[in-house]
Parts: C-alpha cells; sequence; structure tokens
C-alpha cells in the first residue's frame, strides 16, 4: 500500500535521514584546471541509449607530463534543496512495515529478486535488497504513470548501496507513442557505502507510456531505503528580467535544447516561454537513432523485397513538435547525419546487426530515401512550423583535420563512424547535403554542425569542405557547436580569442553561423566559486558573437537549467536548477545594453 498525504510527517522525517548524509548529486568531482591539456568535447548522449548526455572527452594535445599527487578526497557536488516544508508528499517507502508494492524488477529478463531484508538499513531497521542481478542494468524499479501525474514536476530522493559500494545509477525509462523504449540515466553516485539521491527531478507528458525510475550499475546486491517522490510547488520565475529573445531580436535568434520531460517542468517552459522562444531544438529524439524505425524497415523489407528504403517515426520527438507547432515556434532539426547516433542496423545487410556492411552504392540509396522520407513526413505531420535551420551532417571531423576511424560503436567505441566503415573516407558528406538540398522544406538552410570547431586542424578542415559545397550550391552555413569550459578563468578553453578568430574564419566564407549548442562549464563540486568567472567568460564569447552579428543567426544555449544540463555537475547554463539567473546572464544582457549606450554617445558626439 502506498502512503500518501496524510502520513506526511513520517514522510518528512524519512527525507531528513536522506538529507542528514549528503545533499549531493553528480558524478566524482575533479578540477578541469589541473591538466594542460585543453577539454574537448561533444554533444550530449548517454552511454546505454543516448537519452540524456554523455560526453565523447578528447584532448587537443598531449597533457604534459606532471609529478604524481596524492589525491584530494571527492567532494560531492553542491545543491540547492527545496526546503521540506514545500513539497507535497506523493508516495514514500522506509521498508520498515515490509511494504515494497511500487517496486518490480525491469521485467522477464532482469533477473533481480527483490525482498525486504533485515541485514543492513540506512535510519531504521530494514531496507529494499535487490538481489541475483546478472546484467548491470538489472534493478529495482518504480513505476511512475502509477503514482504521478503528466506535465506535474516531481523530486525523487532515495538512499542506495551496492554491496561491493561501486557506483549506483538512477536511470529513467519510457515508452513513445511508436511503442519505442528510451532510456536515460538522471544522476549517478559514488563514493562510500550509502549514497544519496537527494531531490532528483522527474516528469513526463502524456504521450509517454509505461514510465519508469530505476536504479542500475554493477552486478552485485543492491540496497534502497527511505524512497520517496514528492511533487515540486508552482516554479517561479524571475519575470522582471529583460527577454534574451527581445534584446537580440535585431541581431540573431536565441533558442534552447528540449527533451519530452522538459515539458513538465512548469519552470523550465517559463523560462523557454520568456527568453528562448525564438527556437528549439530537440535534444536527442530528431537524432538518426530516434527516427529510424528498425521494426518498420524490417518488415517493409520483408513484405517488398526492397532494402533500400528505411521506414521512420517523429513519435518520440511528437510532444516538442507538438509543442513548437501550438505555440508557432521555429524549429532546428538535428540533425541527420551522425557517427554517434546512427544506428549499425542501418549499415548492413537485411537491417542486421550480425550482417555484413553494405556497398556504397546501397548506402547512398539508403542515405536519400532516409533523408527523402525525413523531410517529407516532417512537413507533412508539421506543415506550420518553420523548419528554419537543419544540421545536415554533425561532427564528421577530428581535431587533427582528419576523418574518423571506422566502425561502429558496438566494435570500436564512440568515436568510430559506420558511415567512414562503408565509404572508407568523408565523402559520405557531400551526399547527405544534396539529397537535404533536394528534400528539404522551402527556406530550411543547411548546415555542417561540429565541436571544437575553434582548433585549428578541425577548423581548416571543415572551412575547406564548406568552401567547396558552396561553390557546388549545396551548403548554407556552418553550426558552431560551442561546447566551452571556463575552468578557473584565466586558463579557460578555448580562449575567447581563439573563439574570435574561429568566428573571423569563418565569416570569410560568406555562409551564415549558428551558435548551436552554447554552454560554458566550471569545475565540478566548485559550487559559486567560479561563477564571477562564468560570467566574465560568457560575455566575452557572446560579445565575440555580438560583434559577428551581421554573420550569426541564431544563438542556440544547450538547456536551459543547470540540472537538466547534460555536463550538470559543472554547472554549464545560465540559470540555475531553482530558475534563477545566474552572474552569467546579467553579463550576457549588459552586452546589448552597453552597446545601445555607446551607439547613444556616439550618436550625441556626432550631432554637436
Amino acid at each position: 500500500m502506498i502512503r500518501h498525504e496524510h502520513n506526511r510527517a513520517k514522510a518528512l522525517a524519512a527525507i531528513l535521514c536522506i538529507l542528514s548524509v549528503t545533499g549531493c548529486a553528480g558524478a566524482p568531482a575533479g578540477d578541469q584546471s589541473t591538466t594542460a591539456a585543453p577539454a574537448a568535447v561533444t554533444e550530449a548522449d548517454t552511454a546505454a541509449a543516448q537519452d540524456t548526455g554523455a560526453a565523447d572527452t578528447a584532448a587537443a594535445e598531449e597533457p604534459q607530463a606532471e609529478e604524481p599527487q596524492a589525491a584530494e578526497p571527492e567532494k560531492p557536488e553542491e545543491k540547492t534543496l527545496i526546503p521540506l516544508t514545500d513539497l507535497k508528499i506523493v508516495s514514500f517507502f522506509t521498508f520498515e512495515d515490509d511494504d515494497m508494492s511500487a517496486f518490480s524488477n525491469r521485467g522477464e529478463n532482469d533477473t533481480t529478486v527483490l525482498s525486504v531484508t533485515k541485514d543492513i538499513a540506512k535510519g531504521g531497521q530494514k531496507s529494499l535488497m535487490a538481489a541475483g542481478r546478472s546484467e548491470t542494468w538489472n534493478g529495482p524499479a518504480v513505476r511512475l504513470d502509477d503514482i504521478c501525474q503528466p506535465y506535474q514536476e516531481y523530486v525523487i530522493s532515495a538512499n542506495a548501496m551496492q554491496k561491493d559500494h561501486s557506483p549506483v545509477t538512477m536511470s529513467f525509462q519510457y515508452t513513445d507513442e511508436n511503442g519505442e523504449v528510451h532510456y536515460g540515466e538522471l544522476e549517478t553516485q559514488s563514493g562510500g557505502d550509502w549514497l544519496s539521491f537527494s531531490q532528483v527531478k522527474v516528469g513526463y507528458t502524456p504521450e509517454m507510456k509505461d514510465v519508469y525510475v530505476y536504479f542500475e550499475g554493477g552486478t552485485s546486491d543492491m540496497y534502497i531505503d527511505n524512497f520517496n517522490i514528492a511533487e515540486l510547488p508552482s516554479a517561479n520565475i524571475e519575470n522582471e528580467l529583460p527577454s534574451l529573445c527581445e534584446l537580440f531580436a535585431d541581431d540573431f535568434k536565441v533558442g534552447t535544447a528540449l527533451t519530452p520531460a522538459d515539458l513538465s517542468s512548469r519552470g523550465v517552459m517559463a523560462l523557454v516561454e520568456k527568453h528562448f522562444y525564438a527556437s528549439i531544438t530537440t535534444g536527442n529524439e530528431m537524432k538518426p537513432d530516434y527516427v529510424l524505425d528498425h521494426d518498420a524497415t524490417v518488415s517493409y523489407f520483408e513484405e517488398t523485397g526492397d532494402d533500400e528504403t528505411p521506414q521512420i517515426s517523429f513519435a518520440a520527438a511528437a510532444p516538442l513538435l507538438d509543442y513548437c507547432r501550438d505555440n508557432k515556434i521555429p524549429m532546428r532539426v538535428h540533425t541527420l547525419v551522425w557517427h554517434s547516433q546512427t544506428p549499425t542496423w542501418f549499415c548492413k545487410e537485411g537491417y542486421d546487426m550480425d550482417g555484413e556492411w553494405v556497398s556504397p552504392e546501397k548506402m547512398t540509396k539508403r542515405m536519400e530515401n532516409y533523408i527523402k522520407a525525413y523531410f517529407g513526413t516532417l512537413t507533412e505531420l508539421y506543415p506550420d512550423i518553420d523548419f528554419y535551420a537543419c544540421d545536415v551532417v554533425n561532427e564528421a571531423w577530428l581535431e587533427n583535420g582528419s576523418f574518423r576511424k571506422a566502425g561502429c560503436r558496438e566494435e570500436n567505441g564512440g568515436d568510430a563512424s559506420p558511415w567512414v566503415k562503408v565509404y572508407g573516407d568523408n565523402s559520405f558528406i557531400e551526399h547527405a547535403f544534396t539529397f537535404a538540398r533536394k528534400y528539404a522544406p522551402k527556406g530550411c538552410k543547411l548546415y555542417y554542425n561540429d565541436y571544437n570547431e575553434y582548433m585549428d586542424g578541425k577548423l581548416n578542415a571543415i572551412y575547406a569542405m564548406a568552401a567547396d559545397f558552396k561553390e557546388k550550391g549545396i551548403i548554407d552555413g556552418i553550426g558552431m557547436q560551442s561546447h566551452l569550459d571556463v575552468r578557473t578563468g584565466g586558463d579557460a578553453f578555448p580562449s575567447v580569442m581563439m573563439y574570435d578568430k574561429a568566428l573571423d574564419k569563418y565569416s570569410e566564407l560568406g555562409l551564415d553561423i549558428q551558435v548551436t549548442e552554447l554552454d560554458a562549464t566550471v569545475a565540478k563540486a566548485s559550487g559559486d566559486k567560479y561563477m564571477d568567472a562564468q560570467a566574465e567568460y560568457y560575455k566575452g564569447i557572446v560579445s565575440s558573437i555580438y560583434a559577428h552579428k551581421d554573420h550569426v543567426s541564431a544563438m542556440i544555449f544547450w538547456g536551459v537549467t543547470d540540472d537538466k544540463s547534460w555536463r550538470a555537475p559543472q554547472q554549464p547554463l545560465i540559470f540555475d536548477r531553482s530558475y534563477t539567473a545566474k552572474p552569467a546572464f546579467y553579463s550576457i544582457a549588459d552586452i546589448v545594453n552597453e552597446a545601445d549606450t555607446a551607439g547613444d554617445d556616439n550618436a550625441e558626439n556626432t550631432d554637436q
């Protein structure tokens, strides 16, 4: 039996037990400023299913050898918690009464056996034990759509421990309208026996079915205690702030990236509707592995014998597409062709993971039919959305200007490209742009998009390719992802000067530029220590973008609040988890105000 609000006082006591350990979140801390090598990052994807964000990290240059030093104890990330009196308890389990009715394992292939045990507990006599786990994804799960409501944001708190003290991850799962299951990591804890998950935000929309939160990682026995779900109070944003969209309305679009779960957060969506309404990008749901429908593709092949016409679905993206349609918000299409989230089966004979790799000729035909169906279906379903930009190809060049190694994620890791495996080089990029030009809706501009786009080797490769494609009339612009690193401020990478130099170089092409995934990290677990440095860095970067406004048509942040970011432990955005503007917001807003003041002064001097 699930307890509800009449036992609120007892639930609050259970939560206090959790918070007495440490109100922390995130992965182990690490100070990025300790190495001389610049950080190089890619965009958001989880290792398990590319739903919420794990970075492919590389170094631009080899770090210099350093004398070994004793490691300092890692500190957990600080998290500002909502006062307990402001929370409405929906469900809680201390397991003291042997009740584990909301918990199950993760299905028939999960060997986990759940029971209430007296062997170990946190703050009581009993806990939930998950024994017999044979795979890392095995573990206890709670079905949220049996307990919670759509379009409402909740926070989940719990204590968790593995018998071998390995890390524990809290993850999220749902099934879309097309029957596809999606997964995403919410938070990982490590570094002790009983680990504390404190006020982890979750939410879902009516289109999401079979919505679960579950615990995974390792294969040893796992214990859960003091599990509770609480409804977040109505969020208040700072309505007195100037709107970023309005501040830059005469210069370029200001937008953000969202996931369907963001729609359940009143605070996030209030910020979107005030500051980021000029453009929306789907974080993952319009990438190839979400759009390409394996089962429908195989069925079509078996029925027709045609193995060159993949089938697609926008079921995963439907909540965000519906939102943009209903609110008349323009969208960036992200992305058609990408090594990281192109499913390997798409490049195999018979669409079989164990099949042979297809020939370049067959792959080119599949690519054309995929892009044709992508745009055709999208514009048929959503004729009223302004799809004003499309990242045709994403992250095809390495930092030294060479193409990626051939292979696939399953065999060669996340940096390998199935496209290079089929074609032998980056010749597939031109095919993709040729087909995108042929089938994209009217007014949709075509971009090549990449990270570390300011590093010389990659910059020069992108420049040469774009110049060639411009001559052929198949490209409209460059997407600068702009995943940046503040570090301690003075050692930020890239420097503002380096970023400005890249903008200068791309501007020489005479193509459009869009800043597509802007964020700027600080050191993990640093609290407010580097917020002023972050503000100063953001001001320098956005000032450079503003100085190139004749060439830049959009500035898109990769998320709205720090806690929802793919790099959440490093606080990379301009609003915090309480929807409050950080110093970086004010430094960005000041750019336009200072420019207006300077313009007024110049006008006065001219009149005299």
